[in-house]
């Protein structure tokens, strides 16, 4: 059986999410483990994001998440950490993260990690695709008094 990780923030959960762990699990073939880490606020922040979900939460929601076999928190200074301990076979980038392929694999390498590094390249194309154009519109809506009285 082979271990995928899949890594991200996962700050408010949206179909997009979902999609990007059921192809990452794919990635590891019939049967594979996927283990998914979640950046940490603080590592969130210092990308200049203020995450909306916090951490222990973010954690909780992926864990409940079908395709996740097992959820961890992330390091706060050394992301590579985490990927010793868990030794995957594979490593899925999604589509909209900001990795180098190449420069990522080297830098596992260097450390003695023989995992592979692979893209995601599809997304699940819908309205509200990402947490960013879910805060936007909710930002943009107008909201009367009564529109959240009961919250």
């Amino acid at each position: 059986m082979k271990t995928v990780m899949a890594t991200g923030t996962f700050d408010i959960i949206h179909p997009g999410h979902v999609f990007f762990l059921e192809e990452a699990k794919k990635l590891g073939g019939k049967n594979a483990k996927l283990v998914v880490v979640l950046a940490r606020d603080s590592t969130v922040r210092a990308k200049k994001r203020i995450p909306i979900v916090g951490e222990k939460q973010r954690l909780e929601v992926v864990r409940m998440l079908k395709p996740v076999d097992e959820a961890y928190l992330g390091s706060e200074t050394d992301m590579f950490e985490i990927v010793h301990k868990i030794n995957p076979d594979i490593i899925a980038i999604g589509p909209d993260q900001d990795f180098n392929i190449k420069e990522l694999e080297n830098e596992l390498r260097k450390r003695g990690l023989k995992c592979e590094v692979k893209r995601v390249k599809r997304y699940k194309k819908a309205q509200l695709d990402s947490t960013c154009k879910i805060i936007k519109k909710i930002k943009s809506m107008k909201f009367d008094d009564e529109t959240f009285k009961n919250c």
